[in-house]
């Protein structure tokens, strides 16, 4: 079968792979229809790098059609339309009953000292086949699997996958009240639905990005948009009673604009063996800390910091005087995709499409055209938010 897979740092490939299989009873195989490049894809291709392997198929936001079930499947059969959460959970460990899936008990790699298994996502999460490939076999089905409807295009469900429930976590984890002011930092696909989520519910929201198109996407669905600039923390504190707002989001993570030496020793990684490359991430790792450190300058006093971006470092410096001056309270960590669920399905199938869901990918493409489509992607050019493909 055709699959997107990783060849070496900064590069990606379409190679013909061995076909997905039923290897357990409670798996199941699908053929994609639709699969889309996530931000944090784009960490394999430079930060992670030293703990992926030529030939590792990418992709964990898929979704498509069952062929074919292992014999102890019973939520769905061949034929079902289907959405794959990017978590791989058992679903009834002490994590799972807690909402925490992304902790699972069943599926962690205590070997690697992280969290649940997550699909093409580097041997730090298991090393688990992705689904930008024809086929996908799909683990613990019964738990994972999100069976949705015919009737609605696939740009409506395939979200739920991944960055529509991260967006969601980081609104709730925000902790915000109606009439609120939250400030989004980074208008990227989660930093899109992020904002849109918190202004749904009620909060005034003010999105910040440098890049023009994803500011004017942003702006379509009522955010106050502000540009990178060397005034941007006076113009918050402007537009939030001088205060600051009552949260932040920050959906930059890892390799935010504004620390070159940061991104020097980040990319410094690719150019060693794997070994030292591994054992300089897992020890004196640090990550590009501009968004971050934007948002315990600007939020209030007694506010509260949502990291939705994903971080890797290990020594990073922070200023905790700062945050334990303004009392500041920060959640974080890889969505609990199953949690939330229940409480997106609606919104999802709603026909006036409140979260702006079909208001999002601005590049389709082959499985072929993957390679230029993920430079594309980084590199922010031709006005690109979201990239989906169909394999």
């Amino acid at each position: 079968m055709r699959a997107l897979t990783w060849t070496a740092a900064d590069t990606v490939a379409v190679d013909t792979v061995p076909e997905a299989v039923i290897q357990q009873p409670d798996d199941i195989v699908i053929s994609v229809t639709s699969t889309a490049i996530c931000g944090s894809d784009l960490h394999l291709l430079d930060v992670m790098a030293p703990f992926m392997h030529a030939g590792d198929v990418l992709g964990h936001e898929p979704m498509g059609i069952v062929l074919e079930v292992g014999d102890d499947v019973q939520s769905v059969s061949p034929g079902d339309r289907v959405v794959v959460p990017f978590v791989v959970a058992c679903g009834t460990c002490y994590m799972c009953r807690r909402g925490l899936t992304t902790q699972c008990e069943t599926t962690q790699n205590r070997d690697q000292g992280t969290g649940a298994t997550l699909y093409g996502y580097t041997e730090l999460y298991g090393a688990v086949p992705g689904g930008q490939a024809d086929l996908m076999r799909v683990l613990r089905a019964d738990s994972n699997v999100i069976k949705v409807g015919g009737d609605l295009p696939d740009e409506r469900y395939l979200f739920l996958s991944d960055i529509l429930p991260t967006a969601w976590q980081a609104v709730q984890y925000a902790g915000v009240d109606p009439g609120q002011t939250v400030l989004v930092l980074g208008l990227g696909p989660v930093g899109q639905f992020a904002a849109r989520i918190a202004r749904y519910l009620g909060c005034t929201v003010i999105g910040v990005d440098h890049v023009a198109e994803r500011r004017e996407m942003a702006a379509r669905h009522g955010i106050d948009v502000l540009d990178l600039d060397d005034d941007l923390a006076q113009s918050i504190l402007d537009r939030t009673d001088g205060r600051g707002p009552h949260a932040v989001i920050d959906a930059v993570g890892m390799e935010a604009h504004g620390n070159p030496v940061a991104a020097l020793v980040q990319n410094s990684t690719r150019l060693m063996p794997d070994a030292i490359a591994k054992r300089l991430v897992k020890t004196v790792g640090i990550d590009r800390l501009a968004a971050l450190m934007t948002a315990i300058e600007t939020v209030q006093r007694g506010g509260t910091i949502s990291l939705a971006g994903v971080y890797g470092g290990v020594a990073d410096p922070l200023p905790m005087l700062t945050l334990f001056d303004k009392q500041v309270t920060m959640r974080m960590g890889q969505c609990n995709v199953h949690r939330w669920i229940d409480d997106l399905m609606p919104l999802v199938e709603d026909p006036a499409d409140p979260l702006g869901v079909g208001d999002l990918v601005t590049h389709r493409g082959s499985l072929e055209e993957a390679p230029d489509l993920y430079q594309l992607f980084k590199k922010k050019e031709d006005g690109c938010v979201k990239v989906v493909l169909n394999p």
